[in-house]
């Protein structure tokens, strides 16, 4: 990694250019940065791993007395993940679900995320990092043990269904 006063540069895999934002990012773009937690130090939130899961969409953007009302839409696979009042993380930041109805979800974000963050400078249909709560993937590969390796297309019912089984 090299890095100076104002910038840095960071290596980059395949998969995260696939999975993430950073392809749409040009020189001098903003992004959120933050050390990582020690484990040490007081646990006030929810677990952040940095490893985004999906991209999500900003819907629509209203003042909501001094926060910020945001909608988004986030990709089918992840929707099960997201639970009003639950946590999730856009762009690294991590923060609380509102309310969620089949196709979109919403955060309230207050005055000192807006500055903090890029998060008060987003514009409609921008193009975010979305990482799910990492407890809800793993309760969710304990109860499914095996079968979450198997494809959904590919599922006990149809093999019945067309005779194997």
């Amino acid at each position: 990694m090299e890095r100076d006063e104002q910038s840095f540069a960071a290596d980059v895999s395949n998969e995260s250019m696939r999975c993430t934002t950073l392809g749409e990012l040009g020189e001098g773009t903003g992004v959120n940065l933050e050390k990582a937690m020690l484990a040490s130090s007081r646990f006030g939130g929810h677990i952040v791993s940095g490893h985004v899961d999906g991209v999500g969409t900003l819907v629509s953007s209203q003042a909501d007395g001094q926060s910020l009302r945001l909608v988004f839409s986030a990709p089918d696979e992840l929707k099960k993940y997201i639970a009003a009042k639950g946590s999730l993380s856009i762009d690294g930041a991590s923060l609380t679900v509102n309310e969620v109805n089949a196709n979109q979800f919403t955060i309230n974000v207050i005055p000192h995320t807006q500055t903090a963050t890029i998060i008060g400078n987003y514009q409609i249909n921008q193009k975010v990092n979305l990482e799910v709560d990492l407890v809800a993937r793993y309760l969710e590969r304990l109860i499914q043990g095996d079968e979450a390796t198997i494809p959904k297309v590919l599922d006990r019912e149809f093999l019945k269904a067309h005779g194997f089984g």
